[in-house]
């Protein structure tokens, strides 16, 4: 299935995960943004009381809390990514920030990055 955005000069070609290696979750450190609406999904998902979760979890940066990352073949990837099944452990409950790649408003005049990070880009 494609999934396509206006503003885009792309479209997301959803099959490519099942063969990404989690481009998307590992690499370079970042932050990986999660509100409190969030985090109370992501906490129950998890069968965590929600102070354990932010303790376990999350980072404050500022007034903000970030998924925490790991560091992994020189690089970093999510807390929450599963390198056995190469998937999201929290898929179906991952934050916004999460759900909406890859349109990021960066993408948008840097789609070859994006290509290089997401092999589901196809330029329309």
């Amino acid at each position: 299935m494609k999934i396509y955005k206006k503003g885009y000069n792309y479209c997301f070609e959803t099959s490519a995960c099942e063969e990404c290696e989690g481009n998307c979750c590992i690499g370079e450190s970042g932050y990986i943004w999660v509100n409190p609406q969030e985090a109370l999904k992501i906490s129950e998902f998890l069968n965590l009381s929600l102070d354990k979760f932010y303790d376990k979890h999350l980072k404050k940066v500022k007034y903000r809390f970030s998924l925490k990352e790991i560091e992994y073949n020189g690089g970093y990837r999510c807390v929450f990514f599963d390198l056995k099944e190469k998937r999201c452990g929290i898929y179906s409950v991952r934050p916004t920030q999460c759900r909406s790649f890859p349109f990021w408003d960066h993408f948008k005049t840097n789609i070859k990055e994006a290509e290089r990070e997401c092999p589901g880009i196809v330029r329309l």
